[in-house]
Protein backbone atom coordinates (compact mmCIF):
# COMPACT_ATOMS: atom_id res chain seq x y z
CA UNK A 1 0.00 0.00 0.00
CA UNK A 2 1.64 3.36 -0.85
CA UNK A 3 1.55 6.06 0.87
CA UNK A 4 -1.12 9.17 -0.28
CA UNK A 5 0.56 11.77 1.95
CA UNK A 6 -1.28 13.40 4.81
CA UNK A 7 -3.97 15.49 4.02
CA UNK A 8 -3.17 19.33 3.51
CA UNK A 9 -2.85 20.77 7.13
CA UNK A 10 -6.12 22.83 8.78
CA UNK A 11 -5.70 26.85 8.09
CA UNK A 12 -5.65 27.20 11.68
CA UNK A 13 -5.18 24.14 14.14
CA UNK A 14 -7.51 23.87 17.14
CA UNK A 15 -6.50 25.60 20.06
CA UNK A 16 -6.32 21.97 22.18
CA UNK A 17 -3.54 20.79 20.10
CA UNK A 18 -1.23 24.00 21.60
CA UNK A 19 -1.77 23.84 25.35
CA UNK A 20 -1.06 27.11 27.52
CA UNK A 21 2.07 25.56 29.44
CA UNK A 22 2.74 28.31 31.54
CA UNK A 23 4.13 26.83 34.68
CA UNK A 24 5.09 23.86 33.51
CA UNK A 25 8.84 24.48 33.49
CA UNK A 26 8.76 25.87 37.53
CA UNK A 27 5.92 23.00 38.36
CA UNK A 28 8.18 20.40 37.19
CA UNK A 29 11.31 21.87 39.03
CA UNK A 30 9.61 21.91 42.24
CA UNK A 31 8.24 18.60 41.82
CA UNK A 32 11.74 17.37 41.23
CA UNK A 33 13.18 19.48 44.03
CA UNK A 34 10.91 18.11 47.00
CA UNK A 35 11.66 14.53 45.64
CA UNK A 36 15.50 15.28 45.48
CA UNK A 37 15.74 16.94 49.25
CA UNK A 38 13.34 13.90 50.34
CA UNK A 39 15.92 11.75 48.85
CA UNK A 40 18.95 13.05 50.64
CA UNK A 41 16.85 14.13 54.22
CA UNK A 42 15.10 10.77 54.34
CA UNK A 43 15.69 8.29 51.80
CA UNK A 44 14.88 5.26 53.83
CA UNK A 45 11.65 6.00 54.42
CA UNK A 46 10.72 7.40 50.74
CA UNK A 47 12.91 4.17 49.53
CA UNK A 48 10.31 2.35 52.01
CA UNK A 49 7.06 4.39 50.94
CA UNK A 50 7.66 3.91 47.49
CA UNK A 51 8.59 -0.16 47.49
CA UNK A 52 5.61 -0.66 49.67
CA UNK A 53 3.42 0.95 46.57
CA UNK A 54 4.91 -0.17 43.93
CA UNK A 55 5.07 -4.44 45.78
CA UNK A 56 0.98 -4.03 46.20
CA UNK A 57 0.44 -2.75 42.83
CA UNK A 58 2.58 -5.31 41.05
CA UNK A 59 1.09 -8.09 43.28
CA UNK A 60 -2.40 -7.15 41.67
CA UNK A 61 -1.38 -5.47 38.26
CA UNK A 62 1.92 -7.59 37.31
CA UNK A 63 -0.34 -9.73 34.56
CA UNK A 64 -1.66 -6.30 33.35
CA UNK A 65 1.83 -5.04 32.59
CA UNK A 66 3.31 -8.20 31.13
CA UNK A 67 -0.19 -7.77 28.64
CA UNK A 68 0.70 -4.16 28.13
CA UNK A 69 4.51 -4.76 27.04
CA UNK A 70 3.66 -7.82 25.39
CA UNK A 71 0.71 -5.85 22.95
CA UNK A 72 3.10 -3.03 22.59
CA UNK A 73 5.82 -5.19 20.86
CA UNK A 74 2.91 -6.93 18.73
CA UNK A 75 1.47 -3.86 17.93
CA UNK A 76 4.88 -2.61 16.35
CA UNK A 77 5.35 -5.71 14.17
CA UNK A 78 2.03 -5.44 12.88
CA UNK A 79 2.37 -1.71 11.96
CA UNK A 80 5.79 -2.88 10.26
CA UNK A 81 4.41 -5.36 8.30
CA UNK A 82 0.68 -4.51 8.12
CA UNK A 83 -1.53 -1.92 5.39
CA UNK A 84 0.49 1.10 7.52
CA UNK A 85 4.03 -0.52 6.59
CA UNK A 86 5.00 2.21 3.73
CA UNK A 87 3.57 5.27 5.33
CA UNK A 88 6.09 7.97 5.57
CA UNK A 89 6.62 9.99 8.81
CA UNK A 90 6.47 12.91 7.23
CA UNK A 91 4.81 14.90 4.16
CA UNK A 92 5.17 13.98 0.41
CA UNK A 93 8.51 14.49 -0.79
CA UNK A 94 10.11 14.37 2.76
CA UNK A 95 13.52 12.66 3.43
CA UNK A 96 15.07 11.24 6.40
CA UNK A 97 17.05 13.82 8.17
CA UNK A 98 19.77 12.16 9.02
CA UNK A 99 21.94 8.99 7.75
CA UNK A 100 20.53 5.62 8.69
CA UNK A 101 24.02 5.26 10.56
CA UNK A 102 23.55 8.72 12.57
CA UNK A 103 19.95 7.37 12.85
CA UNK A 104 20.94 4.25 14.59
CA UNK A 105 23.40 5.93 16.70
CA UNK A 106 21.60 8.52 18.16
CA UNK A 107 18.80 6.29 18.70
CA UNK A 108 21.51 3.61 20.39
CA UNK A 109 22.68 6.27 22.44
CA UNK A 110 19.44 7.73 24.21
CA UNK A 111 17.94 4.65 24.55
CA UNK A 112 20.54 2.15 26.65
CA UNK A 113 23.34 4.39 27.04
CA UNK A 114 25.39 3.35 30.18
CA UNK A 115 23.50 0.39 31.29
CA UNK A 116 24.84 -1.81 28.88
CA UNK A 117 28.39 -0.84 30.67
CA UNK A 118 26.70 -1.28 33.95
CA UNK A 119 24.97 -4.59 33.50
CA UNK A 120 27.05 -5.75 30.38
CA UNK A 121 28.89 -8.34 32.88
CA UNK A 122 26.79 -8.25 36.23
CA UNK A 123 23.19 -9.18 34.52
CA UNK A 124 24.13 -12.63 32.84
CA UNK A 125 26.44 -13.75 35.97
CA UNK A 126 23.56 -12.68 38.29
CA UNK A 127 20.83 -14.46 36.92
CA UNK A 128 23.18 -18.11 36.04
CA UNK A 129 23.84 -17.28 40.03
CA UNK A 130 20.14 -16.77 40.84
CA UNK A 131 18.14 -18.71 38.02
CA UNK A 132 14.27 -18.27 38.14
CA UNK A 133 13.59 -21.80 37.50
CA UNK A 134 15.19 -25.24 38.58
CA UNK A 135 17.91 -25.92 35.78
CA UNK A 136 19.66 -29.24 36.07
CA UNK A 137 23.43 -28.57 35.24
CA UNK A 138 25.53 -25.38 34.61
CA UNK A 139 25.34 -25.11 30.85
CA UNK A 140 22.01 -25.10 31.19
CA UNK A 141 22.36 -22.26 33.45
CA UNK A 142 24.56 -20.03 31.64
CA UNK A 143 22.11 -20.26 28.46
CA UNK A 144 19.49 -19.44 30.58
CA UNK A 145 20.70 -16.34 31.95
CA UNK A 146 21.68 -15.02 28.68
CA UNK A 147 18.26 -15.61 27.50
CA UNK A 148 16.80 -13.69 30.49
CA UNK A 149 19.16 -10.64 29.57
CA UNK A 150 18.30 -10.68 26.38
CA UNK A 151 14.66 -10.94 26.85
CA UNK A 152 14.78 -7.88 29.31
CA UNK A 153 17.06 -6.00 26.67
CA UNK A 154 15.46 -6.90 23.83
CA UNK A 155 12.60 -6.62 21.77
CA UNK A 156 9.84 -5.82 24.35
CA UNK A 157 11.99 -2.89 25.50
CA UNK A 158 12.15 -1.67 21.93
CA UNK A 159 8.85 -2.11 21.68
CA UNK A 160 7.89 0.00 24.18
CA UNK A 161 10.23 2.69 22.59
CA UNK A 162 9.07 2.28 19.49
CA UNK A 163 5.03 2.90 20.38
CA UNK A 164 6.05 6.01 22.51
CA UNK A 165 8.43 7.07 19.32
CA UNK A 166 5.59 6.50 16.79
CA UNK A 167 3.01 8.11 18.26
CA UNK A 168 4.53 11.49 18.62
CA UNK A 169 6.15 11.06 15.27
CA UNK A 170 2.74 10.50 13.44
CA UNK A 171 1.27 13.07 14.85
CA UNK A 172 4.15 15.73 14.79
CA UNK A 173 4.89 14.78 11.52
CA UNK A 174 1.71 14.32 10.04
CA UNK A 175 -1.00 16.58 11.74
CA UNK A 176 1.53 19.44 13.08
CA UNK A 177 0.55 18.71 16.92
CA UNK A 178 3.83 19.03 19.62
CA UNK A 179 5.75 16.91 20.81
CA UNK A 180 3.79 16.48 24.15
CA UNK A 181 2.50 13.24 25.30
CA UNK A 182 -0.43 14.66 25.97
CA UNK A 183 -0.87 16.08 22.38
CA UNK A 184 -2.66 13.01 20.75
CA UNK A 185 -5.07 12.79 22.97
CA UNK A 186 -5.85 16.23 22.63
CA UNK A 187 -6.22 15.76 19.03
CA UNK A 188 -8.34 12.83 19.36
CA UNK A 189 -10.17 12.71 22.20
CA UNK A 190 -13.28 14.76 23.04
CA UNK A 191 -14.25 15.32 26.60
CA UNK A 192 -14.08 16.94 29.84
CA UNK A 193 -11.15 14.04 31.11
CA UNK A 194 -9.10 15.42 28.05
CA UNK A 195 -7.61 18.23 29.24
CA UNK A 196 -6.54 17.16 32.80
CA UNK A 197 -5.59 13.61 31.59
CA UNK A 198 -3.46 15.49 28.69
CA UNK A 199 -1.88 17.81 31.53
CA UNK A 200 -0.83 15.08 33.65
CA UNK A 201 0.87 12.98 30.93
CA UNK A 202 2.65 15.68 30.08
CA UNK A 203 3.85 16.45 33.76
CA UNK A 204 4.84 12.89 34.17
CA UNK A 205 6.69 12.92 31.52
CA UNK A 206 9.04 15.94 32.55
CA UNK A 207 9.19 14.74 36.12
CA UNK A 208 9.99 11.09 34.71
CA UNK A 209 12.82 12.10 32.49
CA UNK A 210 14.61 14.48 35.07
CA UNK A 211 14.25 11.93 37.94
CA UNK A 212 15.77 8.77 35.64
CA UNK A 213 18.28 10.45 33.60
CA UNK A 214 19.68 12.28 37.20
CA UNK A 215 19.47 8.78 38.37
CA UNK A 216 21.28 7.66 35.21
CA UNK A 217 23.90 10.38 35.83
CA UNK A 218 24.67 9.60 39.54
CA UNK A 219 25.12 5.64 38.73
CA UNK A 220 27.26 6.52 35.75
CA UNK A 221 29.59 9.40 37.88
CA UNK A 222 30.11 6.37 40.47
CA UNK A 223 30.57 3.55 37.88
CA UNK A 224 33.28 5.80 35.76
CA UNK A 225 35.05 6.83 39.29
CA UNK A 226 35.49 2.94 39.94
CA UNK A 227 36.86 2.68 36.98
CA UNK A 228 39.15 5.41 36.91
CA UNK A 229 40.11 4.65 40.38
CA UNK A 230 41.12 0.66 38.20
CA UNK A 231 43.68 1.98 35.71
CA UNK A 232 44.95 5.06 37.72
CA UNK A 233 45.73 6.20 41.24
CA UNK A 234 42.53 7.80 42.01
CA UNK A 235 41.54 7.26 45.36
CA UNK A 236 38.28 4.81 44.89
CA UNK A 237 36.08 6.80 48.15
CA UNK A 238 36.57 10.67 48.06
CA UNK A 239 33.36 12.49 47.34
CA UNK A 240 34.78 15.74 45.76
CA UNK A 241 36.29 13.33 43.12
CA UNK A 242 33.03 12.32 42.07
CA UNK A 243 31.85 15.56 42.25
CA UNK A 244 34.72 16.81 40.09
CA UNK A 245 33.58 13.94 37.47
CA UNK A 246 30.26 15.68 37.57
CA UNK A 247 31.46 18.98 37.20
CA UNK A 248 33.72 17.84 34.07
CA UNK A 249 29.87 16.17 32.37
CA UNK A 250 28.47 19.29 33.13
CA UNK A 251 30.83 21.47 31.43
CA UNK A 252 30.41 19.18 28.51
CA UNK A 253 26.94 18.32 28.04
CA UNK A 254 26.35 21.90 28.42
CA UNK A 255 28.71 22.94 25.33
CA UNK A 256 26.49 20.25 23.35
CA UNK A 257 23.77 21.69 24.55
CA UNK A 258 24.12 25.12 23.08
CA UNK A 259 24.67 23.36 19.57
CA UNK A 260 21.61 22.32 17.51
CA UNK A 261 20.83 18.85 17.05
CA UNK A 262 22.54 17.74 14.13
CA UNK A 263 26.24 18.97 15.19
CA UNK A 264 25.97 18.21 19.21
CA UNK A 265 24.09 15.08 19.73
CA UNK A 266 24.87 13.82 16.47
CA UNK A 267 28.27 13.73 16.84
CA UNK A 268 28.76 12.13 20.23
CA UNK A 269 26.19 9.32 18.97
CA UNK A 270 28.70 8.44 16.12
CA UNK A 271 31.34 8.85 18.56
CA UNK A 272 29.64 6.58 21.15
CA UNK A 273 28.96 4.26 18.42
CA UNK A 274 32.89 3.89 17.16
CA UNK A 275 33.57 3.40 20.87
CA UNK A 276 31.09 0.67 21.68
CA UNK A 277 31.86 -1.08 18.66
CA UNK A 278 35.75 -0.77 19.05
CA UNK A 279 35.35 -2.66 22.58
CA UNK A 280 33.49 -4.77 21.73
CA UNK A 281 35.66 -6.17 18.61
CA UNK A 282 38.56 -5.55 21.40
CA UNK A 283 37.12 -8.03 23.90
CA UNK A 284 36.55 -10.35 20.94
CA UNK A 285 39.93 -10.22 19.94
CA UNK A 286 41.52 -10.96 23.43
CA UNK A 287 38.83 -13.10 24.75
CA UNK A 288 37.65 -16.86 23.13
CA UNK A 289 36.37 -15.68 19.74
CA UNK A 290 35.00 -18.71 18.86
CA UNK A 291 33.57 -19.34 22.01
CA UNK A 292 32.02 -16.26 21.95
CA UNK A 293 30.36 -16.16 19.13
CA UNK A 294 29.27 -19.39 18.65
CA UNK A 295 27.57 -18.46 22.38
CA UNK A 296 25.85 -15.52 20.49
CA UNK A 297 24.18 -17.69 17.75
CA UNK A 298 23.13 -19.96 20.20
CA UNK A 299 22.11 -17.23 22.68
CA UNK A 300 20.17 -15.96 19.68
CA UNK A 301 18.24 -18.70 18.63
CA UNK A 302 17.23 -19.66 22.53
CA UNK A 303 15.79 -15.78 23.18
CA UNK A 304 13.73 -16.49 19.98
CA UNK A 305 12.72 -19.72 20.73
CA UNK A 306 11.88 -18.79 24.31
CA UNK A 307 10.56 -15.38 23.93
CA UNK A 308 6.51 -16.47 23.17
CA UNK A 309 6.80 -18.43 26.52
CA UNK A 310 8.62 -15.52 28.32
CA UNK A 311 6.38 -12.95 27.29
CA UNK A 312 3.45 -13.98 29.16
CA UNK A 313 5.44 -15.37 31.73
CA UNK A 314 4.57 -14.25 35.50
CA UNK A 315 5.71 -17.15 37.58
CA UNK A 316 2.45 -17.75 38.73
CA UNK A 317 3.71 -21.48 41.14
CA UNK A 318 6.87 -21.54 40.75
CA UNK A 319 7.05 -19.39 44.30
CA UNK A 320 9.67 -17.01 41.87
CA UNK A 321 7.13 -14.12 41.66
CA UNK A 322 9.58 -11.81 43.94
CA UNK A 323 12.13 -12.40 41.23
CA UNK A 324 9.79 -11.87 38.55
CA UNK A 325 8.56 -9.14 40.50
CA UNK A 326 12.00 -7.31 40.86
CA UNK A 327 13.42 -8.23 37.90
CA UNK A 328 11.59 -8.50 34.70
CA UNK A 329 8.83 -6.38 36.04
CA UNK A 330 10.98 -3.73 37.09
CA UNK A 331 12.66 -3.59 34.04
CA UNK A 332 9.55 -3.12 31.80
CA UNK A 333 8.35 -0.39 34.25
CA UNK A 334 11.87 0.98 33.52
CA UNK A 335 11.50 1.33 30.27
CA UNK A 336 8.06 2.95 30.10
CA UNK A 337 9.73 5.05 32.78
CA UNK A 338 12.26 6.37 30.26
CA UNK A 339 9.66 5.95 27.54
CA UNK A 340 8.33 9.68 27.32
CA UNK A 341 12.78 10.58 27.07
CA UNK A 342 13.46 8.28 24.09
CA UNK A 343 10.23 8.31 22.30
CA UNK A 344 9.96 11.77 21.89
CA UNK A 345 13.97 11.74 20.95
CA UNK A 346 13.33 9.24 18.59
CA UNK A 347 10.31 10.71 17.02
CA UNK A 348 12.36 13.84 16.87
CA UNK A 349 15.07 12.37 14.59
CA UNK A 350 12.95 10.10 12.44
CA UNK A 351 11.45 12.55 10.20
CA UNK A 352 10.74 10.69 6.79
CA UNK A 353 11.57 7.51 7.28
CA UNK A 354 8.37 5.11 7.03
CA UNK A 355 6.30 3.35 9.59
CA UNK A 356 8.24 -0.17 8.62
CA UNK A 357 11.54 0.99 8.59
CA UNK A 358 11.09 2.95 11.77
CA UNK A 359 9.66 0.21 13.76
CA UNK A 360 12.10 -2.20 12.22
CA UNK A 361 15.19 -0.22 12.49
CA UNK A 362 14.09 0.75 16.42
CA UNK A 363 13.15 -2.77 17.17
CA UNK A 364 15.69 -4.85 15.43
CA UNK A 365 19.29 -2.71 15.52
CA UNK A 366 19.50 -2.07 19.45
CA UNK A 367 18.19 -5.56 19.88
CA UNK A 368 20.76 -7.49 17.96
CA UNK A 369 23.19 -5.60 19.02
CA UNK A 370 22.48 -6.07 22.72
CA UNK A 371 22.47 -9.78 22.14
CA UNK A 372 25.68 -10.18 20.78
CA UNK A 373 27.22 -7.15 23.75
CA UNK A 374 25.78 -9.55 26.36
CA UNK A 375 27.19 -12.68 24.29
CA UNK A 376 30.67 -11.60 24.22
CA UNK A 377 30.99 -9.18 27.99
CA UNK A 378 28.31 -12.21 29.91
CA UNK A 379 30.28 -14.90 27.89
CA UNK A 380 33.82 -13.79 29.28
CA UNK A 381 32.07 -13.73 32.87
CA UNK A 382 30.71 -16.71 32.69
CA UNK A 383 33.80 -18.24 30.89
CA UNK A 384 36.10 -16.28 33.77
CA UNK A 385 33.67 -18.45 36.47
CA UNK A 386 33.56 -21.95 35.24
CA UNK A 387 36.99 -22.19 33.23
CA UNK A 388 39.12 -19.50 34.88
CA UNK A 389 39.52 -18.48 38.34
CA UNK A 390 35.94 -18.58 39.83
CA UNK A 391 35.03 -16.87 41.99
CA UNK A 392 33.49 -13.59 39.68
CA UNK A 393 29.62 -14.67 40.35
CA UNK A 394 30.45 -13.68 44.05
CA UNK A 395 32.69 -10.69 42.71
CA UNK A 396 29.32 -9.74 40.93
CA UNK A 397 27.41 -10.02 43.95
CA UNK A 398 29.03 -7.57 45.96
CA UNK A 399 29.85 -4.96 43.78
CA UNK A 400 27.54 -4.83 40.27
CA UNK A 401 29.00 -1.58 39.93
CA UNK A 402 32.66 -2.99 39.07
CA UNK A 403 31.47 -6.23 37.20
CA UNK A 404 32.96 -5.00 33.99
CA UNK A 405 35.95 -3.50 35.25
CA UNK A 406 37.33 -6.80 37.70
CA UNK A 407 36.60 -8.52 34.17
CA UNK A 408 38.92 -6.45 32.30
CA UNK A 409 42.08 -7.22 34.98
CA UNK A 410 41.36 -10.66 34.14
CA UNK A 411 41.78 -10.08 30.51
CA UNK A 412 45.18 -9.63 27.99
CA UNK A 413 45.69 -6.11 27.50
CA UNK A 414 43.26 -5.29 30.49
CA UNK A 415 44.29 -1.54 31.18
CA UNK A 416 43.02 -0.99 27.73
CA UNK A 417 39.71 -2.23 27.42
CA UNK A 418 39.64 -0.64 31.23
CA UNK A 419 40.04 3.07 29.22
CA UNK A 420 38.01 2.55 26.14
CA UNK A 421 35.58 1.41 28.70
CA UNK A 422 35.22 4.51 30.94
CA UNK A 423 36.08 6.76 27.86
CA UNK A 424 32.78 5.07 26.43
CA UNK A 425 30.98 5.53 29.52
CA UNK A 426 31.45 9.38 30.10
CA UNK A 427 30.65 10.18 26.45
CA UNK A 428 27.66 7.95 26.54
CA UNK A 429 26.68 10.34 30.14
CA UNK A 430 27.33 13.18 27.99
CA UNK A 431 25.20 12.12 25.04
CA UNK A 432 22.40 11.03 27.44
CA UNK A 433 22.36 14.32 29.77
CA UNK A 434 22.84 16.37 26.39
CA UNK A 435 19.43 14.59 24.70
CA UNK A 436 17.93 15.04 28.18
CA UNK A 437 18.34 18.57 28.42
CA UNK A 438 17.08 18.72 24.66
CA UNK A 439 13.85 16.72 25.26
CA UNK A 440 12.58 18.17 28.91
CA UNK A 441 13.64 21.95 26.78
CA UNK A 442 10.85 20.53 24.13
CA UNK A 443 8.38 19.26 26.92
CA UNK A 444 8.00 22.32 29.08
CA UNK A 445 8.28 24.98 25.36
CA UNK A 446 5.23 23.90 24.13
CA UNK A 447 6.54 20.88 22.13
CA UNK A 448 9.04 23.32 20.34
CA UNK A 449 11.20 20.94 17.84
CA UNK A 450 13.92 23.80 19.18
CA UNK A 451 13.09 24.77 22.38
CA UNK A 452 15.32 27.93 23.43
CA UNK A 453 18.90 27.18 24.61
CA UNK A 454 18.30 29.29 28.02
CA UNK A 455 15.52 26.62 28.72
CA UNK A 456 18.01 23.62 27.81
CA UNK A 457 20.77 25.28 29.69
CA UNK A 458 18.31 25.68 32.70
CA UNK A 459 17.33 22.30 32.77
CA UNK A 460 21.20 21.23 32.54
CA UNK A 461 21.90 22.58 35.68
CA UNK A 462 18.90 21.04 36.96
CA UNK A 463 20.12 17.69 36.18
CA UNK A 464 23.50 18.38 37.38
CA UNK A 465 22.12 19.42 40.88
CA UNK A 466 20.09 16.50 41.30
CA UNK A 467 22.10 14.29 40.20
CA UNK A 468 25.08 15.74 42.69
CA UNK A 469 22.04 15.09 45.58
CA UNK A 470 22.10 11.66 44.67
CA UNK A 471 25.41 11.18 44.65
CA UNK A 472 25.85 12.55 48.19
CA UNK A 473 23.22 10.54 49.25
CA UNK A 474 24.01 7.45 47.35
CA UNK A 475 20.51 6.01 47.30
CA UNK A 476 19.74 6.11 43.51
CA UNK A 477 17.30 3.27 44.13
CA UNK A 478 15.01 5.94 45.51
CA UNK A 479 14.87 7.73 41.74
CA UNK A 480 14.38 4.46 40.35
CA UNK A 481 11.47 3.70 42.75
CA UNK A 482 9.70 7.29 41.98
CA UNK A 483 10.51 6.92 38.77
CA UNK A 484 8.60 3.48 38.21
CA UNK A 485 5.90 4.91 40.64
CA UNK A 486 5.57 7.41 37.92
CA UNK A 487 5.21 4.58 35.03
CA UNK A 488 2.86 2.72 36.62
CA UNK A 489 0.20 5.32 35.38
CA UNK A 490 1.68 6.43 31.88
CA UNK A 491 1.12 2.53 30.88
CA UNK A 492 -2.41 3.95 30.67
CA UNK A 493 -1.37 7.12 29.25
CA UNK A 494 0.56 4.80 26.31
CA UNK A 495 -3.03 2.83 25.76
CA UNK A 496 -4.73 5.68 25.30
CA UNK A 497 -1.96 6.98 22.82
CA UNK A 498 -2.12 3.80 20.89
CA UNK A 499 -5.99 4.06 20.25
CA UNK A 500 -5.17 7.80 19.48
CA UNK A 501 -3.06 6.78 16.53
CA UNK A 502 -5.01 3.56 15.01
CA UNK A 503 -7.87 5.78 15.30
CA UNK A 504 -6.16 8.87 13.12
CA UNK A 505 -4.70 5.95 10.83
CA UNK A 506 -7.54 4.67 9.58
CA UNK A 507 -9.33 7.84 9.12
CA UNK A 508 -6.91 9.45 7.44
CA UNK A 509 -5.74 6.56 5.61
CA UNK A 510 -8.65 4.40 5.22
CA UNK A 511 -10.47 6.88 3.89
CA UNK A 512 -8.36 7.60 1.18
CA UNK A 513 -7.77 3.96 -0.05
CA UNK A 514 -11.36 3.99 -0.59
CA UNK A 515 -11.06 6.81 -2.70
CA UNK A 516 -10.62 9.97 -1.27
CA UNK A 517 -8.79 12.77 -1.81
CA UNK A 518 -5.67 12.17 -3.25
Amino acid sequence: MSDPGPPPPDPAPAAPDRPPRFGMFHLALLICAAVGALGILAPGSLASASASITDAIFGALDWYFMLVVTGFFLLSLWLAFGPYGSVVLGRPGDAPEFSMTSWLAMMFAAGIGSGLLFWGVAEPMTHFADPPVELADTPAKARHAMVITIFHWGMHAWGIYAIAALVLAWFGFRKGTPYLPGAPLRAVFRGRWVAPVAGLADLIAVIAVALGVAGAIAMGTMQFHNGLATVTDVPPDPLWIRMLILGALFACYTISATTSLDKGIRILSNVNMLLAIALLIFALSVGPTGQLLRGFVTALGDYIAAAPALSLDTYPHSGRSGWFHGWTLIYFMWWIAWAPFVGIFIARISRGRTVREFALGVIGAPTLFSALWFAVFGGLGLDAELDGPGGFARLVQENVATACFALFELLPLGPVLTTIAISLLFVFLVTSADSATYVLGMLTSQGSMDPPVRRKLGWGVSLAVLGGALIIAERVDVVRAIAILGAIPFTLVMLLQVVALLRSMRAELGDRTKGGAP
